[in-house]
C-alpha cells in the first residue's frame, strides 16, 4: 500500500503537533508552552506587529497574548477551531484591544521604521499555513462581496467593527451582523473542506 504524498500529511502533521502543544499546555505543561512558544511566535508576532504598528508595542502584546494562552489552553476545543485559527484570534483580539486604549500616532517615514528580525517559521509551519491560507481564501470567495471585503479588511487588515461601520456609513450592529453571518458562512465553508 502507497503511503499518502508528503503534500497532504505534512499540514496535517503540523497541525497535530500544535494541537498537542496547546492542549498539554491547558494541563500547565511547561515544556508543551514553550514548544507552541517556539511553532507560533513569528505568525503571532506579526499579526500584533501589523495591527500595534510598532514592535515595541508589538513585544508587550505578545507577551499578554502568551499569558492569554497559558490561562485558556484548556478550554480549547480541537473540533471547533483550528489551532493556528484559535492562536491568531487571541492575537488579534489582544492588538486591537491595545490599540483602542492607544490611540494612533502619526506614523513615523520608512527611513525611521525599525529593522523587524528574521523569524522564519520552519517548513512544516509554512506548508500549515499555506494550505490553511489557501483554504480560507477559497471559502472567502464564495462570501457576498460586501461580506469578503468587510471579513477581509477587519481581520487581515486589523481595522475594528466601529472603523468598519463609519467607513461604510451603517449603524454599528448592522456592520457586527454582516461580519458575524459571513463568519458563520466561512465556519460553515471550512467545515466542509475539512
Amino acid at each position: 500500500m502507497a503511503s499518502a504524498p508528503a503534500s497532504t500529511t505534512a499540514p496535517d502533521a503540523a497541525r497535530a503537533r500544535l494541537v498537542e502543544a496547546i492542549v498539554a499546555t491547558g494541563g500547565e505543561d511547561r515544556a508543551a508552552f514553550q514548544r507552541l512558544y517556539r511553532l507560533t511566535r513569528a505568525k503571532l508576532f506579526g499579526i500584533c506587529l501589523r495591527i500595534c504598528g510598532t514592535r515595541e508595542a508589538a513585544e508587550d502584546v505578545l507577551q499578554d497574548v502568551y499569558l492569554i494562552i497559558w490561562r485558556r489552553a484548556g478550554g480549547y476545543e480541537p473540533g471547533r477551531a483550528s489551532p493556528i485559527t484559535w492562536l491568531a484570534t487571541i492575537a488579534r483580539n489582544r492588538a486591537i484591544d491595545w490599540r483602542r486604549a492607544n490611540p494612533v500616532r502619526a506614523a513615523a517615514g520608512v527611513e525611521e521604521a525599525a529593522d523587524v528580525a528574521d523569524a522564519r517559521p520552519d517548513a512544516a509551519a509554512g506548508m500549515l499555513d499555506a494550505e490553511e491560507g489557501r483554504r480560507l481564501h477559497l471559502c472567502l470567495d464564495q462570501l457576498e462581496p460586501p461580506q469578503r471585503e468587510t471579513i477581509r479588511t477587519a481581520f487581515f487588515g486589523g481595522v475594528t467593527y466601529a472603523e468598519l461601520a463609519d467607513r461604510r456609513g451603517v449603524p454599528l450592529g448592522t456592520m457586527k451582523s454582516w461580519i458575524r453571518r459571513g463568519l458563520l458562512r466561512l465556519r460553515d465553508c471550512l467545515r466542509d473542506d475539512a
